[in-house]
């Protein structure tokens, strides 16, 4: 007869050998809790719907509060998990997700159901649920126990954890860059603030002492214990950087008023110093500089535009980052790269404290001009455990600095350069080549720059990128997110380069171009975040593809290219057409009815379609058409709003609203200026496509596709118009539509048996579907 009591025992012998039970490090309890606010929480977790619920086992972590495992046992096997997940009673998983359902209301709850009586056919399954969360996720490997300090390391280290975590902190920076704010700290002193009480907590004179200290007191032995700290730095340029931190002493307020030193520095001991010692190596001042800058816009005025973090760490595994990498950053910042580079050559250094020390004194080298931010970078690294650095002040451009710099023979090369602001600053893809010339022959360098870099065919930036092929290899380039930098307000539209240094880009070699444009991350009020979990699948989606060189559709190509070319997927990548569904030619179809309803074109809408005809759109029978083989392109005439004289015809411009209408001009003012259409598809500069079964005026932002050798009804242009509006994912604010880029996209239509634009079907297909009577 089985018995429950047998898997109990397997569990409980478990942890009483472990060396956290043994070190009294854990609570452990059985059937019921102490703890009230467990008790309570479990009142209403009844497996039967009758009573409180009473789990196996409740784990309580002394020294982490914030998490507890409880565990459900069941002595057969068939019982471990039912179908429907909701066989509470009867089946291990159902019962234990019941009371985590419940416990995590308050608490992060690591579920452990056990089921079976023999250690060799145990089923072991474990979730985490996250406070405050309604599911909770698998984690640890199935069937095997792990130690309680696995159990713990793994909880700190999930990534839907980190992401919580990381949100609160965000959530903090707000919250303590009002309060520095209302006690008038400077914007760009408040990360310095931040970093100097971090490097002063990590001595432990000064974590017993400053509680008890008066203002002036404290300030004074906080500025101490930073000089103290950055003295036993082997670097240059810290007698300037201790300077740096001397406002705090003279500080109004923070040097005089009771408690308010005392109070912000316990509160950044909690929310971000506890952050940093669990989730080590993460640019954590960086993301503050971020938010305390962010209406400042002191970063933006020096060009400066801090690279998210998750980006950060898509550098390293693009450029394959290990323990024996020697890692450059010609502008360093506050080190996000450097930082996430570090933690993954520690990772790499499997626990070879010798190797460690190496890559921490002789792997990590940045440069970085703007003296605050050097401050900065040199504090977070020691923060980071990284207190020798080879972080140089100065420009990278100096010929001096580039001499020490070679002597560290780097072969990884990171950069984020800053952002050309006005006419005298160097070019982004100047800094490109300065990090380039820094590295070993064959290195990898991996900079994100604006697209405007990849897409010039003139000027200053056209010969730099001549210059580049001359005497390096142009190996990847990434269209990434557009919003990527919305969190430090910073709207450009970015793309990464993937270089191999000093090694002439060879006659037909193919560079891999990639559409990143998707990295899952969603805007919230605390800016773009990973809400939905997506990233880490999408992040090793994107870097096996790169590494095989994978061409697919609708997210890659392999490109022959020059100087001359434009540098992105966009340009040459086919348009996928395989999710095209009815649904896309019904929103076409209905944009176009609401705007003849609004302006009185129509006066009333019928559901009704014209036939009743089915018909499939089986898209791997279409054929690809360029469209300047299907049609005439005309532009329209510049018209800006000071001129636009009051009329009856419609004036289409760049809108994604109302059709592209915006106004309504005169007809006779512009009759013998501007080209007067009627019944024609127009492309905008963002690719907005709209059908106008109207005459129409348009502005040159504004291009007018006119039939060739054919007359097309209103049918068929709406169907097309669906079509065309697939090559939007194309052009952006960054990559606008040109007359030279139409001419190479190309769209997938339909044909007829001899393989020519089957222009009845179109018709046809829109005629059959809802609404269409209305046109």
């Amino acid at each position: 007869m089985v018995n429950e009591r047998i898997t109990e025992d397997f569990f409980r012998d478990s942890i009483k050998k472990d060396e956290l039970y043994k070190k009294s490090k854990i609570i452990l309890e059985e059937q019921s809790s102490k703890n009230i606010k467990i008790d309570k929480l479990l009142k209403n977790a009844s497996k039967s719907g009758i009573g409180g619920g009473r789990p196996e086992f409740v784990i309580q972590f002394k020294e982490n509060s914030d998490l507890i495992i409880i565990v459900e046992c069941k002595p057969n096997i068939r019982f471990h998990k039912s179908k429907e997940g909701n066989k509470y009673k009867d089946y291990a998983v159902d019962g234990v997700l019941l009371y985590s359902s419940f416990l995590s209301k308050e608490y992060d709850v690591l579920s452990i159901a056990i089921s079976g009586e023999t250690k060799t056919n145990l089923r072991i399954s474990h979730f985490l649920q996250l406070k405050g969360t309604k599911e909770a996720h698998k984690i640890f490997e199935e069937d095997r126990l792990l130690s309680l300090n696995d159990y713990l390391n793994g909880y700190k280290t999930d990534e839907k954890k980190f992401n919580q975590d990381y949100q609160e902190l965000l959530k903090y920076s707000k919250t303590l860059n009002d309060e520095l704010h209302s006690i008038k700290i400077p914007e760009s002193q408040r990360s310095l603030l931040i970093s100097g009480i971090l490097i002063a907590l990590t001595d432990k004179a000064f974590c017993s002492a400053y509680k008890f200290q008066k203002p002036k007191e404290l300030s004074e032995n906080l500025i101490n214990t930073i000089k103290n700290k950055l003295t036993d730095v082997e670097n240059e340029h810290i007698t300037e950087i201790i300077t740096t931190y001397s406002f705090i002493k003279t500080h109004t307020i923070i040097s005089k008023e009771e408690n308010k030193l005392r109070d912000i520095i316990t509160e950044i001991d909690e929310k971000i110093n506890n952050f940093m010692k669990t989730y080590k190596y993460y640019d954590v001042l960086g993301q503050f500089y971020i938010e305390f800058l962010r209406y400042a816009n002191n970063d933006k005025g020096l060009g400066i535009v801090l690279t998210p973090p998750h980006i950060t760490e898509l550098f390293s595994e693009i450029a394959n980052v290990n323990k024996d990498s020697v890692v450059l950053d010609n502008c360093a910042g506050t080190g996000g790269f450097l930082i996430s580079a570090m933690r993954k050559m520690i990772k790499d250094a499997k626990g070879d404290s010798k190797k460690e020390e190496k890559i921490k004194l002789q792997q990590i080298i940045g440069i970085e001009f703007q003296h605050d931010i050097f401050a900065l970078i040199c504090s977070n690294m020691f923060i980071h455990g990284d207190g020798r650095s080879n972080l140089v002040k100065g420009s990278c451009f100096d010929e001096k600095i580039m001499r020490q710099v070679r002597n560290f023979k780097p072969n990884v090369g990171f950069l984020n350069p800053p952002y050309k602001s006005t006419k005298t600053d160097p070019e982004e893809l100047e800094f490109v080549l300065n990090n380039l010339s820094l590295l070993q022959k064959g290195s990898i360098c991996v900079a994100i720059v604006p697209m405007s870099c990849a897409l010039a065919k003139s000027g200053v930036i056209f010969s730099l990128k001549e210059k580049i092929l001359r005497e390096h290899t142009l190996e990847a380039v990434f269209s990434m997110p557009k919003e990527l930098f919305h969190n430090s307000d910073v709207g450009v539209n970015t793309c990464i380069m993937v270089f191999k240094a000093k090694e002439k880009h060879p006659a037909n070699y193919k560079t891999y171009f990639g559409y990143w444009k998707d990295d899952g991350f969603i805007k919230r009020r605390q800016g773009r975040e990973d809400y939905n979990n997506k990233w880490t699948e999408i992040k090793k989606y994107w870097i096996t593809t790169y590494r095989n060189k994978e061409e697919i559709i609708g997210h890659s190509i392999k490109k022959v290219v020059s100087a001359e070319d434009e540098w992105c997927v966009e340009a040459y990548m086919e348009t996928n057409y395989s999710s095209l569904v009815k649904e896309d030619f019904e929103k076409t179809l209905k944009e176009c009815i609401v705007y003849s309803l609004k302006s009185g074109l129509i006066t009333n809408v019928l559901e009704k379609s014209i036939t009743n005809t089915f018909l499939n759109l089986n898209t791997k029978d279409w054929k690809f058409f360029k469209i300047v083989d299907l049609f005439d392109i005309k532009k329209g005439e510049r018209l800006v709003k000071e001129e636009r004289i009051e009329g009856n015809i419609p004036l289409i411009t760049a809108t994604s609203e109302n059709n592209g209408v915006v106004n309504y001009i005169s007809y006779d003012e512009f009759k013998d200026t501007k080209k007067l259409f009627k019944d024609k598809l127009t492309i905008d500069m963002f690719f907005n496509v709209f059908y106008h079964n109207y005459k129409y005026f348009s502005d040159d932002n504004v291009h007018t596709l006119i039939p060739k050798n054919i007359s097309l009804n209103k049918y068929a242009c709406l169907f097309l118009a669906t079509i065309l509006k697939k090559l939007q994912y194309k052009y952006d604010f960054g990559r606008q539509v040109r007359l030279q880029r139409l001419d190479f996209d190309k769209i997938r239509i339909p044909i007829d048996k001899k393989g020519n634009p089957d222009w009845q079907f179109m018709e046809n297909y829109i005629k059959s579907l809802s609404y269409s009577s209305n046109l």
